[in-house]
């Protein structure tokens, strides 16, 4: 196992019931995940996809990530180089997705803690969360070593690949 690095950006704060037609609007669902990602929560945020810097982390409220099954609401977000999504309770699908696809989500809720703008830093084998800009730190459930791994390893699929690449038996088993 790798070192594990704490993550750190800026915030971007937004409330409950954020659902996956605003992180990936259905008439731009053709795109491919590039373009696509540059119309992620425009309908409530126009400036998010220009304003959004690798490392920064998308805060929601209740029912993050609500609606359809698209998958392409969290590669929207990971495209934008989102590094990790902390909302007081999320769809269980969006939240799968997340994982299957690299993406860190974690339960927490940010109200009175961190507004938009805030620098945070987390440590998602600890289970800390600092808002760097107040200085209060808060604690998070901390992800399991397997599923650090399959983040580290840049989600499911490639985890898997890793897996089996590095395990002959495993090879023959798949074959």
């Amino acid at each position: 196992m790798s070192q594990r690095r704490p993550l750190s950006g800026g915030a971007f704060v937004y409330g409950d019931r954020i659902d996956t037609d605003l992180l990936a609007p259905g008439y731009a669902m053709k795109k491919g995940p590039e373009a696509l990602a540059q119309h992620t929560l425009e309908a409530l945020d126009p400036d998010f996809a220009a304003a959004v810097r690798p490392g920064d982390m998308v805060l929601g409220g209740a029912d993050f990530g609500i609606g359809s099954s698209r998958e392409q609401a969290a590669i929207s977000l990971k495209t934008l180089g989102v590094s990790a999504v902390l909302a007081t309770s999320f769809a269980r699908i969006f939240y799968r997705n997340c994982l299957n696809i690299g993406l860190p989500a974690i339960a927490f809720d940010p109200a009175g803690k961190v507004s938009s703008g805030d620098r945070l830093r987390l440590d998602l084998a600890a289970g800390r969360l600092e808002n760097v800009t107040s200085g209060r730190t808060f604690d998070v459930p901390p992800l399991p070593a397997h599923l650090l791994d399959m983040i580290e390893a840049g989600g499911l699929m490639a985890h898997l690949k890793n897996r089996l690449s590095a395990d002959p038996a495993a090879q023959e088993q798949a074959q």
